[in-house]
C-alpha cells in the first residue's frame, strides 16, 4: 500500500483496507440494484433506498434528459422523519443544477452559500435552499459517450459529501448510468411492443370482420360494393362474368360466389382456358369417348359432367378459340352437351361463373369473340378494383398474408410496424394482390423475429410508383373495363325486375327479398342506395 497516499487520507493501512471493503460492498449492492431492474421507476425506487442506506442523503433525484424536449424528467424522493416523499415532475432544463453538468460533464458540489448564490439562477437550487439543505451534489449519468441526466444528492448536515465518498459517488454514477442506459431501452422496446401488438389486434379485428367472405380481405367502399354483388348473386342461379386485372382475386369472388350459393355442397370446377392448349381444350371441357382421336384409349368426363349440381367456373375465358365459342354457347343456353367422338346428348345442370382481364366488349367490336357469347356471360357482371385503387386495404392484406405465410413456414409473426404499411399503401402493385402476398413471403423469410423485417428501399426499386403503368396488362387497361357504376346498375335493374314480377310485394315468402335470397331490411337498405321508388317499379320495359 502507498504509505504517502495512506498519509494523505489520514488513515492508517487497517483502516485503508476496511475502507475499500466498505466501498466495494457498497458498490456491489448498488449494482445489483441496478441490474435487477428494467423498469426506469423501479430503478429510480431501488437506488433511492440504496444510496440512502448508505449515505443517509435527505434528498435524491434522477433528471433525465428528453431529446425531444427542453424539459427534464426529475423523479425526486424527499426522505422525512416520518417517511418520504415522492414526486415525478418536469423541470425547466435551464433552470436545473443538471443544466450546469451537462455542460462540463463533471460534479457539481454546493455548500450552503455555494446553493444559495446558485438559487438566484436555478429554480430547483432555489427549492433546495428554500428547504433548508445545507449541501448538494450533482452527477452527470453519461453511459459512453451519451449524457442521459443527472443523480442530485442532498444533504442537511454540511460535511455530508466528504472527499471519502466523492470518488465512491462517481463510481455509483456510472453503473446507475449503465443501468438507466438499459431501463431508457426497455422502456422504449416495450412502448414499441405494445404499439405493434394494438396495430396487430386492430388488423385482427378488421380481418374478422369479413370472416364470411373466406380469403377475401377489404374495408374500402369498392369492396364492400364487389362483396355486396356477390352476396346479392349468389343465391341465384345466373351466370356471373368477374372481370379485373390479373392477380386481383377473380378466383376468390368465384368460390365466394359458390360457397354462399345453394350449390355449395357440391363441387366447384376450375377451367384456365390460358393454360390449356387449344387443341386439347375442347376435350377437357365436353370429355370424349374412346377412339374419338388419336391417343383417346378411354372415356373422360369433360368439366361440364364433373360440375354437375355444382359450379363450373372458366378463367380466362377471354382465352377461348373462337371456333370452339359456338359449343360453349349452346351449353350454356341449353344445357346440354356432347361428348367429342358421339353424338349423344347429356343434359348437365352447371352454374357458370366465368372471369378474364381481358377487355371483351372490345373484342367483340374487333370480332375476336362472339357477340352472342358476350351477352350470355355477361349477365351479372362484378368489376374487381386494382390493390392501388383500394389502398386502404393493404395493411390489412399484409396482416392477413404475413400470419398465414408464417403460419405455413412454423414462424411467428406478431405484427408490421406502422411505418411499413404506410409505405406498401403508397406503391401502386401492377399485380395487384398476388405481388403484394408474393412481397410478404418474402419479408417473412427474411424477418428473424415476431415483427416483420420489410427492406423497404429495395422494395421501392421493386415497385416504383410509375412501374404499373408500362406493367399493365397489353389485354386490358384499367380505364376499358366496364366501370363499378355499371354493375351498380345491373343490379339495379335486377332488383326493379324481380320488384315487378312481385308487384312491388318486398316481404313475405313470394316477396321480391325472398326471391333474391335476401333480408327484407337488406333489400330495403339497397333499394334505397340504388335510387329504387315505386315509380321505377310501376314502369314498364316499353313505358322507359
Amino acid at each position: 500500500m502507498d504509505n504517502g497516499l495512506n498519509s494523505r487520507l489520514g488513515m492508517t493501512e487497517t483502516e485503508w483496507l476496511r475502507h475499500e471493503r466498505e466501498h466495494f460492498r457498497i458498490l456491489v449492492e448498488v449494482t445489483n440494484a441496478v441490474i435487477s431492474r428494467q423498469n426506469p421507476a423501479e430503478l429510480i425506487a431501488e437506488i433511492a433506498g440504496t444510496i440512502r442506506e448508505f449515505f443517509g442523503v435527505d434528498y435524491l433525484s434522477l433528471d433525465l434528459l428528453d431529446p425531444a424536449s427542453p424539459q427534464l424528467r426529475s423523479h425526486a424522493v424527499h426522505f422525512l422523519a416520518g417517511g418520504s416523499q415522492r414526486s415525478n415532475t418536469q423541470i425547466p432544463r435551464h433552470a436545473s443544477l443538471a443544466d450546469q453538468v451537462f455542460r462540463s460533464k463533471n460534479m457539481l458540489l454546493a455548500g450552503r452559500q455555494e446553493l444559495e448564490r446558485l438559487a438566484q439562477e436555478s429554480g430547483q437550487a432555489s427549492q433546495l435552499a428554500t428547504r433548508g439543505f445545507q449541501a448538494t451534489c450533482t452527477l452527470p449519468l453519461i453511459a459512453g459517450q451519451r449524457v442521459l441526466g443527472a443523480l442530485n444528492l442532498a444533504h442537511n448536515h454540511p460535511d455530508a459529501f466528504s472527499r471519502y465518498n466523492l470518488s465512491l459517488l462517481q463510481e455509483i454514477a456510472a453503473r446507475i448510468a449503465i443501468g438507466m442506459e438499459n431501463a431508457l431501452a426497455y422502456e422504449e422496446i416495450s412502448r414499441l411492443k405494445d404499439r405493434l401488438a394494438s396495430e396487430n389486434l386492430y388488423l385482427n379485428e378488421e380481418i374478422r370482420n369479413f370472416g364470411s367472405f373466406g380469403e377475401i380481405i377489404g374495408e374500402s367502399a369498392a369492396m364492400r360494393a364487389v362483396l355486396e354483388q356477390v352476396e346479392m348473386v349468389a343465391s341465384s342461379d345466373c351466370t356471373v362474368l368477374i372481370l379485373g386485372e390479373t392477380g386481383t382475386g377473380k378466383e376468390l369472388i368465384a368460390r365466394a360466389i359458390h360457397k354462399m350459393s345453394a350449390r355449395k355442397t357440391s363441387t366447384m370446377v376450375k377451367v384456365n382456358c390460358a393454360a390449356i392448349p387449344a387443341g386439347l381444350l375442347e376435350s377437357d371441357l365436353f370429355g370424349h369417348e374412346k377412339g374419338a382421336f388419336t391417343g383417346a384409349s378411354s372415356q373422360r368426363l369433360g368439366r361440364f359432367e364433373l360440375a354437375d349440381k355444382g359450379t363450373l367456373f372458366l378463367d380466362e375465358v377471354g382465352d377461348i378459340p373462337l371456333e370452339l365459342q359456338p359449343k360453349l354457347l349452346r351449353a350454356l343456353q341449353e344445357r346440354e352437351i356432347e361428348r367429342l367422338g358421339s353424338h349423344r346428348v347429356i343434359p348437365v345442370d352447371a352454374r357458370l361463373i366465368a372471369a378474364t382481364n381481358r377487355n371483351l366488349m372490345q373484342m367483340v367490336a374487333q370480332r375476336e369473340y362472339r357477340s352472342d357469347l358476350y351477352y350470355r356471360l355477361n349477365v351479372f357482371p362484378i368489376v374487381i378494383p386494382p390493390l392501388r385503387d383500394r389502398p386502404e386495404d393493404i395493411p390489412l392484406l399484409a396482416s392477413y398474408f404475413a400470419q398465414k405465410i408464417a403460419r405455413r413456414m412454423n414462424r411467428q409473426i406478431d405484427s408490421i410496424p406502422a411505418d411499413t404499411l404506410q409505405h406498401l399503401a403508397g406503391l401502386q402493385w401492377p399485380g395487384n394482390v398476388r405481388e403484394l402476398e408474393n412481397v410478404i413471403e418474402r419479408a417473412v423469410i427474411l424477418s428473424r423475429g415476431p415483427v416483420l423485417h420489410l427492406p423497404v428501399n429495395e422494395l421501392q426499386l421493386h415497385l416504383a410508383p410509375t412501374a404499373w403503368k408500362s406493367a399493365a396488362s397489353p389485354h386490358a387497361a384499367p380505364s376499358e373495363l366496364p366501370q363499378l357504376a355499371d354493375a351498380s346498375e345491373a343490379e339495379r335493374q335486377k332488383i326493379i325486375k324481380v320488384l315487378r314480377e312481385t308487384n312491388g310485394i318486398v316481404a313475405g315468402p313470394r316477396g321480391a327479398a325472398a326471391r333474391l335470397g335476401l333480408k327484407r331490411t337488406t333489400l330495403l337498405s339497397r333499394m334505397q342506395r340504388l335510387g329504387i321508388s315505386s315509380h321505377d317499379i310501376s314502369l314498364r320495359a316499353g313505358d322507359e
